[in-house]
C-alpha cells in the first residue's frame, strides 16, 4: 500500500532555468543537511582569492546580470517561487560551497554545470553574491518594452500558449493527449517583468468589469475574506498581513491597515473556527503555521503571534496554503516539493513534502492526508460538501508539453504521482523501473491545465452577482511559466461545474492580457476570492495590485 512509503517531495527551485545559476534549489533544512546542496567536506576549505574585493564584486554583478538574472531577478529579488539570493542558503553558505556549486551543477534539477566558465569567474560570482546581504544593489532600471511580436509556429492542440488566451475559449486536456517525454526540448523561458504600458489592462468576458482594487503592494499572494467582509492579504516579501475593509463608489477600498507583522514569507490564511464569529486568524509562514486572536472588525492583530506547529522547510517550493474542514476538526496545510525530481527515498529531507498534511486545530496529530502532490500550493473547500480541493504545479524539465499542471478533488490517502509517476500509469523517465507498485494507485486529477503555467490559487465561487450558471464554479490563477518555449499562463481561468459539484475536465479561460505581444510580462495572477459583494479579488504580484472582477450586465 501506498502508506508503507515515505514518498516525500523535493525542491522545485528548478524554476531555475538553464541560464541561471540556481543557487536555491537547496537546504531544505540543514538539520538533515549538513553542506550546501551535499557539497563535499573538501568544499568549505577552498578559499575564495577574490573576498571582500570590490572590483571582482563588480565584475561578478556583470556575470550575473549575464548568465543568472533571467530567473533570480535583476536585483536578485527572486522571481516566481525563486527565492531572493540576500538572504538564506547562499548567505549561509561558505563562499566553497557556492563555488563548488556553481562548477557541479544539478542538472535533473535544472542548474546546469558552469564548469566551462573561467574559475576566475565563478569565483567573482561568488564574491558579488556575497556582498547582497550588507550592501544590497540598487533597483535596475525597468526592462525596455519591445515592439518586437513573438512569431513562434502555434503549439500542437490542445495545449497552447498566451497568443491564443481569450476570455471565454474552452479548452479540455486528456492523458490521451500527453506527448511523449522529451518530445521537445526543456526550455528556459523566464519572464521578463515589465511595468504595466499605459495602454494595457486585463481582459474578461462580455458583460464583465475589470477595475484596479488596490495597488502597490509588496508580493501579494493569497487573498481571503473574513466573515464580516474585510479582506485580508498576504504581503509575503514584506512578511506581513494587509487588511482592506468596504469599497468605495469606484471599487476601492475604504480603509487600509496591517493586521500583523515581522512573519517569514506568509502566504495561507485560514479563520477559526468557521462560522461567523471566528476568534483567530492562522497563517501559513513557510517554516510554520502561527495564529493570531481574532474579533469580527479587528484591523490590528490584539495579541502576539502563537507558534502551533513547525513544518517542513528550506528551499525549494516555500509557500504554505491553509484550509480547516467543513467540520473544523482538521487543518489542511500544502507544503509543496524541495526539487523538480529528486527521489524521497533517498533524500531525507524530503520528508513529508509534496503533501497535503493534516492537523487538528492545536497543531497536534500530524498524519499525510494526500501524497505525491508536486507542489499543492492553493487549497480550497467545496462548501456544498466539505470536498477539499487543491491546484497543483507539476513536475518541468520533460519537454514544452508536460507535465501539465491540474485541478483535482483530494481523496484521503491518495497518491498522485511525484516523483515517479505522473497523471497515472505514466513514469518519469528519470525514475525508470522504480516503484512499480504504485503505477496503478497513481490517481489521475479532474481537470488537466496547460504544462508550465503553475497554477497557485483556487477559489469557489459562492457570491449572488455573476449570471447563476456560474454558481460553484472554480476559478483559479495561472503565474505563468518558464518552462516552455513561447510563455502559458498569466491568466484566470474559469472550471465551469454545470451544477454539477464535478469537474467534466475543461476549462476556460477568464481574464488575461498580462502577457505583451513580445512575450514580456507585466501581471501574474496569484489569490483569488469571491469578495462580500460578490465580485472576484485577484492578487497580481507582477504589478503587485488587486484587481477586481464585477458583473455589470451585457
Amino acid at each position: 500500500m501506498r502508506a508503507n512509503f515515505n514518498l516525500r517531495n523535493a525542491c522545485s527551485i528548478v524554476f531555475l532555468v538553464a541560464g541561471c545559476l540556481g543557487l536555491l534549489l537547496p537546504l531544505a533544512g540543514r538539520a538533515d543537511q549538513a553542506a550546501f546542496h551535499y557539497a563535499p567536506p573538501s568544499a568549505t576549505k577552498l578559499a575564495n582569492p577574490y573576498s571582500d574585493q570590490a572590483s571582482a564584486a563588480a565584475a561578478g554583478r556583470t556575470l550575473y546580470s549575464a548568465n543568472c538574472a533571467s530567473c533570480h531577478g535583476a536585483n536578485t529579488e527572486g522571481t516566481g517561487n525563486i527565492p531572493a539570493l540576500a538572504h538564506g542558503a547562499v548567505q549561509k553558505a561558505a563562499d566553497g560551497e557556492v563555488f563548488w556549486f556553481i562548477t557541479s551543477g544539478a542538472v535533473n534539477n535544472g542548474m546546469p554545470s558552469w564548469a566551462a566558465l573561467p574559475e576566475q569567474q565563478r569565483w567573482q560570482i561568488v564574491t558579488y553574491l556575497k556582498t547582497l546581504v550588507d550592501a544590497p544593489v540598487a533597483n535596475a532600471a525597468p526592462a525596455a518594452v519591445s515592439t518586437t511580436a513573438i512569431t513562434a509556429p502555434p503549439p500542437p492542440a490542445p495545449f497552447t500558449d498566451f497568443r491564443y488566451e481569450a476570455p471565454g475559449n474552452v479548452r479540455k486536456i486528456t492523458v490521451n493527449d500527453l506527448p511523449a517525454p522529451f518530445a521537445t526540448s526543456s526550455a528556459g523561458n523566464a519572464a521578463t517583468i515589465v511595468p504595466r504600458p499605459a495602454d494595457a489592462w486585463p481582459k474578461a468576458p462580455d458583460g464583465f468589469k475589470v477595475g484596479l482594487y488596490a495597488e502597490g503592494l509588496a508580493t501579494p499572494r493569497v487573498i481571503r475574506v473574513a466573515p464580516n467582509g474585510d479582506v485580508f492579504v498576504a504581503e509575503s516579501s514584506a512578511g506581513r498581513i494587509h487588511v482592506f475593509r468596504g469599497m468605495t463608489a469606484d471599487g476601492k477600498p475604504q480603509r487600509s491597515e496591517i493586521f500583523a507583522s515581522g512573519l517569514t514569507r506568509p502566504y495561507g490564511i485560514a479563520f477559526y473556527p468557521n462560522g461567523a464569529n471566528p476568534q483567530w486568524v492562522y497563517v501559513g509562514d513557510t517554516d510554520a503555521v502561527v495564529r493570531f486572536p481574532y474579533r469580527n472588525g479587528d484591523l490590528k492583530a490584539t495579541g502576539a503571534a502563537e507558534h502551533i506547529v513547525d513544518l517542513p522547510h528550506g528551499s525549494g517550493h516555500w509557500t504554505r496554503d491553509l484550509r480547516f474542514s467543513r467540520d473544523g476538526k482538521i487543518l489542511f496545510v500544502a507544503v509543496g516539493s524541495r526539487s523538480n525530481v529528486d527521489d524521497p527515498d533517498t533524500t531525507p529531507a524530503e520528508k513529508n513534502r509534496a503533501d497535503i498534511l493534516a492537523y487538528d486545530p492545536d497543531g497536534s496529530h500530524l498524519r499525510v492526508y494526500a501524497s505525491g502532490i508536486r507542489n499543492p500550493s492553493g487549497l480550497a473547500i467545496d462548501p456544498d460538501n466539505g470536498q477539499l480541493w487543491c491546484t497543483v504545479n507539476e513536475r518541468d524539465g520533460l519537454g514544452d508539453n508536460l507535465v501539465p499542471d491540474y485541478i483535482t478533488s483530494v481523496r484521503e490517502g491518495g497518491f498522485y504521482g511525484w516523483p515517479w509517476w505522473y497523471l497515472g500509469a505514466h513514469q518519469d523517465p528519470r525514475h525508470s523501473g522504480k516503484h512499480p507498485e504504485l503505477k496503478d494507485q497513481a490517481i489521475v486529477p479532474d481537470v488537466l491545465l496547460q504544462p508550465h503555467n503553475a497554477s497557485l490559487q483556487i477559489a469557489f465561487y459562492d457570491g449572488k452577482k455573476f449570471p447563476k450558471e456560474y454558481q460553484g464554479d472554480l476559478f483559479a490563477s495561472e503565474h505563468g511559466s518558464w518552462n516552455k518555449s513561447v510563455r502559458v499562463g498569466y491568466e484566470v481561468i474559469r472550471v465551469p461545474r454545470h451544477q454539477t459539484g464535478k469537474a467534466s475536465g475543461e476549462y476556460q479561460d477568464f481574464v488575461t492580457g498580462f502577457v505583451l505581444p513580445n512575450g514580456q510580462v507585466w501581471g501574474r495572477p496569484v489569490g483569488i476570492t469571491t469578495a462580500a459583494d460578490g465580485s472576484l479579488l485577484v492578487t497580481d504580484d507582477g504589478s503587485n495590485s488587486i484587481w477586481r472582477i464585477d458583473y455589470v450586465g451585457k
